[in-house]
């Protein structure tokens, strides 16, 4: 009693056995046509994960970069402001102090906020050589606003911003200038012929070819103030070059910028509604502003991708009717010896799904290494690019769909020849 579903068993496997090697052996006795059809399915995959690939790829880049200037940061800095508004005439100048930092950080719209001092007309001089990249007086909350990656030392502390200390910390470039292949921690240098002691190093932080960041140099904001505060006429003893915060709620400028507004209108006199009075740069708004770019662009480019997908589909399509269509009198002969419907449609369902799904594999592959050769090449030689990236989604709506496709077109025809009398089938041409 036990022989009868071993032997189940064995029929059906040797069934399947036989399905294959009669869906193998019709591929190959058209060789040319299996080729053509899976060249059109793995182009479809292929173009349009490449597509989608290239545009996540520049997305990543976009947001690597802006990611360099800071975390979640508005920066402000001094500006003019119009007699009338909308018209640049009469343009009377402000610059930011302490006080409207002060006002700033008491909003509780804002959860950080820090003030910076810079000037590019310093000289700084080491034992061993010398620069002329830009002083930052800085406060100790710096690096928690702007990106500061440390690589030795520390940053500038409470203690060096009380007591006006003078102390440095390098950017990678100031440090590689004026240390060349040598130490720089601990060492002293002199700004505009006063001495400073190194405390730290930076890390990289430059944006593209663009390497200004790395050759900044920063100091205590009290220290910059007392020993080289901002140049002109009229200036405030407490002028700032700049303010930058954080919003309250991550990611979100909706109140925190007209907050910060009311405040800077407040203390220099101008309506806050009167929007060239502000020089400011909206990381944030910024961020969304080059999502919405990318979310266009893949639309567009997955759009490009389907309707290159379709052709392929297409082309199955076709294929497979043609095939169908050709090999009426082979199911009417695989009928007249006791095929069942459910076998011949098996054979077809299997040759769609082998075709399909063999030649999506092989698009994947192909344009997953596509996409590695271009990131080998192309990776930090294009600024704002990162190498494309195979998208999980698109490769599974690829293949499933040019899947669905193949069997489609080879089930609709086969199961109205199936359904042909035997004698019917043989008679087509």
């Amino acid at each position: 009693m036990f022989w009868m579903p071993t032997l189940g068993v064995h029929s059906a496997m040797q069934n399947f056995s036989d399905t294959l090697g009669q869906v193998f052996r019709s591929m190959l006795a058209n060789k040319l046509r299996t080729f053509l059809t899976m060249f059109g399915i793995a182009w479809g995959v292929g173009s349009l994960l490449v597509l989608v690939g290239l545009g996540e790829g520049f997305r990543s880049g976009q947001h690597r970069n802006l990611a360099t200037f800071g975390n979640d940061v508005v920066m402000m800095w001094n500006g003019t402001i119009p007699t009338v508004a909308n018209q640049h005439t009469g343009m009377r100048p402000y610059q930011l102090t302490l006080r409207d930092e002060a006002d700033l950080r008491a909003l509780p719209q804002l959860r950080a906020v820090t003030a910076m001092l810079n000037r590019n007309d310093l000289y700084t001089v080491s034992a061993f050589s010398n620069t002329s990249g830009q002083v930052m007086g800085v406060e100790p909350n710096y690096p928690a606003i702007r990106f500061i990656p440390m690589e030795d030392g520390r940053f500038i502390n409470a203690n060096d911003l009380a007591e006006h200390r003078r102390v440095v910390v390098l950017g990678l470039k100031s440090a590689q200038l004026l240390f060349p292949g040598r130490p720089s921690l601990g060492e002293t240098i002199t700004i505009n012929d006063i001495s400073f002691t190194i405390i730290g190093k930076v890390g990289s932080i430059s944006r593209g070819n663009n390497d200004s960041d790395n050759q900044k140099i920063y100091i205590p904001l009290t220290a910059m103030q007392e020993l080289f505060p901002m140049k002109g006429e009229n200036i405030a003893q407490d002028a700032v070059s700049s303010i930058q915060y954080q919003p309250a709620i991550k990611g979100d400028t909706t109140e925190a910028v007209p907050a910060a507004h009311r405040i800077i209108a407040r203390n220099h006199g101008f309506d806050a509604s009167n929007k060239d009075a502000f020089e400011e740069f909206d990381t944030i708004q910024e961020e969304h502003m080059i999502g919405a770019i990318f979310d266009a662009m893949d639309i567009f480019l997955g759009g490009v991708g389907i309707v290159t997908l379709g052709l392929g589909a297409v082309g199955i399509i076709n294929i497979m009717l043609v095939s169908v269509t050709e090999r009426t009198r082979e199911i009417g002969v695989l009928k007249a010896i006791g095929a069942t419907k459910r076998s011949i449609l098996a054979q077809f369902f299997w040759e769609g799904l082998f075709l399909t799904a063999i030649s999506g594999l092989i698009g994947v592959v192909l344009s997953g290494a596509f996409m590695w050769l271009l990131g080998h090449f192309f990776t930090g030689k294009v600024p704002g690019f990162d190498p494309p990236r195979l998208v999980p989604w698109s490769a599974a709506l690829a293949i499933c769909s040019l899947t669905l496709c193949g069997i489609v077109a080879g089930l609709y025809p086969a199961s109205k020849a199936a359904a042909l009398d035997p004698i019917e089938a043989l008679r087509r041409e």
